[in-house]
């Protein structure tokens, strides 16, 4: 063992959110180091000569790395797979229980026979909230899909050597109207207007190259 590897070890050890796995591994390791004998490393912390021997032979080979490393076919198997998660997640974002505005865990715990702990783990891992809405104004322009597509397609994929701007809307270079009169500033009131505008088209940014004859 070298003193990088003792040092990495007696951290581990020292720690207290090492995982119990890990930590019973470190302290083998650690023991067999100061040359304790398999048998006394086995009844010092409650294990079998077999896994003393298994940990220190691993070690040998990989080093600390080898302590954390899971070999393939151990460790908790999933009890669903990527399927049924995916049928989860397609459920909550796309359908409504019976009576009721958006699901909750209990309620889709019952209707797919998992637990709502199963339920919470899916929705936290795909960032699903169902109970937390957004208010959003829809567009009653009936080409409303066709322009957007038209507008995210320009940025995703613009034309060979084109240059996309983009230009935030500032009252000063649109033509708006708010969809109601605002009220005036009073005493003890600030004045007021609506967050909805009407568009009218923008200005033109570029001075009038035109000329009369003179």
């Amino acid at each position: 063992m070298t003193d990088e590897q003792r040092r990495t070890l007696e951290t581990w050890d020292r720690a207290s959110n090492t995982t119990q796995g890990i930590a019973l591994r470190t302290k083998i390791v650690l023991l067999a180091a100061d040359g304790a004998a398999n048998n006394r490393i086995a009844t010092e912390l409650g294990t079998t000569r077999t896994t003393v021997i298994l940990w220190r032979e691993r070690f040998q080979r990989g080093g600390v790395d080898a302590l954390t490393n899971i070999q393939s076919g151990r460790g908790r198997r999933p009890l669903y797979g990527p399927e049924r998660i995916a049928d989860i997640v397609k459920i909550t974002t796309q359908t409504k229980p019976q009576g009721a505005t958006h699901w909750s865990t209990r309620s889709m715990a019952k209707a797919q026979g998992m637990s709502k702990a199963t339920i919470q783990r899916i929705w936290s891992a795909h960032g699903l909230q169902p109970h937390r809405t957004k208010r959003f104004k829809l567009s009653k322009d009936i080409r409303f899909t066709e322009k957007l597509t038209d507008v995210v397609g320009l940025y995703l994929n613009p034309p060979d050597k084109a240059i996309v701007l983009c230009v935030d809307e500032k009252s000063q270079i649109q033509a708006l109207q708010r969809t109601q009169p605002g009220l005036p500033m009073k005493k003890g009131r600030c004045g007021t207007m609506t967050h909805d505008y009407k568009r009218h088209g923008p200005l033109c940014l570029r001075p009038s190259t035109s000329s009369t004859d003179g």
